[in-house]
């Protein structure tokens, strides 16, 4: 049997922990808010280094476009 949904902890993690919109809360998949607040066995959230290591290794436009 599966347990139900602590919805108000859930939406007060969102919206005062998070400080999401309501409809920022709402347009997010179980996955993305399990990321969001680190849940145990989840990819840890992206941080500066990180995105600027990603960015480096795969920038949107070829490198000779970015130099102009």
């Amino acid at each position: 049997m599966s347990r139900a949904l602590d919805w108000p902890a859930l939406m007060r993690a969102g919206m005062q922990g998070l400080r999401l919109t309501p409809d920022a809360f709402w347009a997010l998949t179980p996955a993305e808010f399990q990321m969001m607040l680190g849940e145990p066995g989840q990819a840890a959230p992206l941080l500066s280094d990180g995105l600027e290591a990603l960015m480096a290794a795969w920038p949107d436009k070829p490198k000779e476009v970015r130099d102009e």
